[in-house]
């Protein structure tokens, strides 16, 4: 590869682990400010308890989170060997 390759991949694997790690922390957040304000509401005990029905945003940040941070590790891996 031309010698600018090398470091193009290596800052597009950091930009992707960082909005990785933010994904996962902002998915982290959502789950926890979500079931705190269920545990407030005393009519909501069932889907405090049994968390049904479940709800697919915190943990699609979380999962995507992951994902981006494999994405960026390769990438990263990628521009050092370049």
């Amino acid at each position: 590869m031309p010698q600018g390759d090398g470091l193009t991949l290596l800052i597009v694997g950091a930009v992707f682990v960082v909005l990785g790690i933010s994904s996962f922390i902002w998915g982290k957040r959502e789950e926890k400010s979500y079931f705190t304000a269920m545990s407030k509401r005393p009519d909501d005990l069932r889907e405090f308890l049994d968390h049904w029905p479940p709800r697919p945003q915190p943990g699609a940040l979380k999962i995507g989170g992951w994902i981006a941070m494999a994405i960026g590790v390769i990438l990263a891996i990628m521009g050092f060997a370049a």
